[in-house]
């Protein structure tokens, strides 16, 4: 589990296909702190490390699946060395849940289609999925690309949040632009919901 408040952004170093795509990921996180197994969301991807270094900077390994590949955004975007991706390790008990509980597990893949300035933030909109887009609310939860980012405005299968300059400063948002493919997550609570309301209609 994460919460979607990125914590490092790390930099893809080298990526090589083998029967799944292996990326080597450069970050600042302290290796030695990182067990082999553990899950990194890597732009919202929950992925295991199966390799770690720290010559010559702190890197770790992870596998993507062909699957993962092709139902999230490391498809459409092509991951290539040098691209920055927003990072997070998983929750630990404890921990403080700075935004909401976020699984890892993409649920499709929005497309960025406007962004404009508004004062100093930057009001971004997204088209989802027409199958996710009924669990998208206004002042919802959703996670983009890993982070956890509240919803301001829906119009069918359109949606906007607002992104602060701390947001954009501290994640990989101040590099993103029209027609990107960004992961999406829907809200956990929101999906229940929905199932819920469902299954009152079908009684």
């Amino acid at each position: 589990m994460f919460t979607g408040i990125i914590t490092d952004i790390g930099r893809v170093v080298a990526l090589e296909q083998r029967g799944d795509l292996r990326a080597r990921i450069a970050t600042r996180y302290d290796v030695d702190g990182i067990d082999i197994g553990a899950s990194i969301a890597c732009d919202g991807v929950c992925l295991t490390v199966v390799a770690l270094g720290a010559e010559p900077e702190n890197w770790f390994d992870v596998d993507i699946s062909a699957e993962t590949v092709a139902k999230t955004a490391i498809g459409r975007n092509g991951w290539a060395a040098g691209r920055r991706i927003n990072l997070e390790r998983a929750l630990k008990v404890g921990d403080e849940l700075g935004g909401h509980i976020v699984s890892g597990h993409v649920d499709g893949v929005a497309e960025v289609i406007a962004m404009e300035t508004e004062g100093d933030s930057t009001r971004v909109t997204f088209r989802a999925p027409e199958a996710l887009a009924r669990f998208i609310a206004p002042k919802g939860s959703v996670a983009l690309n890993g982070t956890s980012l509240t919803v301001n405005d829906v119009d069918g299968r359109d949606f906007g949040v607002n992104l602060i300059p701390h947001t954009q400063e501290v994640t990989t948002w101040g590099d993103v632009k029209t027609g990107d493919a960004i992961n999406l997550e829907i809200d956990t609570l929101a999906r229940y919901v929905a199932r819920m309301r469902d299954w009152d209609q079908q009684g």
